[in-house]
């Protein structure tokens, strides 16, 4: 394995978010969502939105377009939203009475956000309203939507499987090594094992190829082919990767080269990351084209140089 410190994203960098002067926060979450449906990214995100429109909040109205959800509207309207949280890609929307809303919005799914008894012009299908005193948080076009009490989240086909969160603050480097280490995982090809929720839970298609090119692996290797050393950064790699991905909008490259793309006047596409979407143009670090190939059914982005096979 090559060295891979001298491009590593400094702590510091990890805590400022970059401001995306070309983009407004929507359209850089539709990017993100166009990409890899419904990125870790986007729905950490989309969170706060949801909760400055709706938490600590008594429900005037909600409603559903779903058929199967319309017996719960009459119990859910006029109670409290007290707390929005991101599971992996789904968002649980919990409420004062024991109950709470899953969400994810997979390929499709969009959130809103309007002055109550607004909505906006689109095609799509409201599947979701959340109208508090002032505001809404509006749901379109998702349909996996679910009502849950507390004791059926541990035996949720989604939610009951989800490994440590990359983007829980809480979640450590120590936690994602032991994935590593488990034998659940331990034989399994990190091009496979990269996309696995019970895993690490947040992990999209473009998070799969930055991080393996930032940790120097090709995807064929798996976690009991490193060495200790190897495992140890690869686990770094999953945090600060996905942690900076979160913070600035779905950036992974080198923040250092983000600004001198910038100045460059350099396309946000072109300097979003260091390998994902960027084939047949040059690796940041070696200047090798970036190749493009199918791991799963999905696209992956590597440079061979950098990430050579096992």
């Amino acid at each position: 394995m090559h060295e891979m410190a001298e491009r590593r994203p400094t702590e510091a960098s990890l805590e400022d978010s970059l401001a995306l002067d070309e983009m407004q926060p929507s359209q850089i979450l539709e990017l993100i969502h166009q990409q890899d449906g419904v990125a870790h990214a986007a729905v950490g995100r989309v969170l706060p939105q949801i909760a400055e429109a709706v938490e600590g909040e008594a429900m005037r109205e909600v409603s559903f377009g779903l058929s199967r959800l319309k017996p719960w509207e009459e119990q859910l309207t006029g109670a409290t939203v007290t707390e929005v949280e991101a599971r992996g890609k789904a968002i649980l929307t919990r409420f004062d009475v024991g109950i709470a809303v899953y969400s994810h919005n997979q390929l499709y799914g969009k959130w809103y956000f309007r002055k109550a008894g607004n909505y906006p012009k689109t095609g799509r299908s409201l599947r979701m309203e959340l109208r508090g005193e002032k505001r809404s948080a509006l749901l379109y076009s998702a349909s996996e939507i679910e009502i849950l009490r507390p004791e059926e989240e541990p035996d949720h086909p989604y939610l009951g499987k989800l490994g440590p969160d990359a983007v829980d603050p809480d979640v450590t480097r120590a936690e994602v090594l032991a994935q590593l280490e488990d034998p659940r995982f331990r034989g399994r090809n990190l091009g496979a094992l990269l996309l696995d929720q019970s895993f690490v839970s947040g992990l999209g298609n473009y998070l799969r190829s930055e991080i393996l090119w930032w940790a120097g692996l090709h995807p064929s290797w798996r976690p009991k082919e490193l060495d200790d050393e190897d495992r140890e950064d690869l686990a770094r790699w999953i945090l600060d990767v996905t942690r900076q991905s979160y913070e600035t909008g779905g950036i992974t490259d080198c923040l250092e080269r983000v600004e001198d793309a910038k100045g460059r006047g350099v396309p946000f596409r072109h300097y979003r990351h260091a390998a994902f979407a960027r084939a047949g143009r040059p690796c940041p670090e070696c200047g090798t084209p970036v190749e493009k190939i199918d791991v799963g059914s999905r696209r992956l982005y590597l440079c061979v140089p950098c990430q050579p096979p096992r």
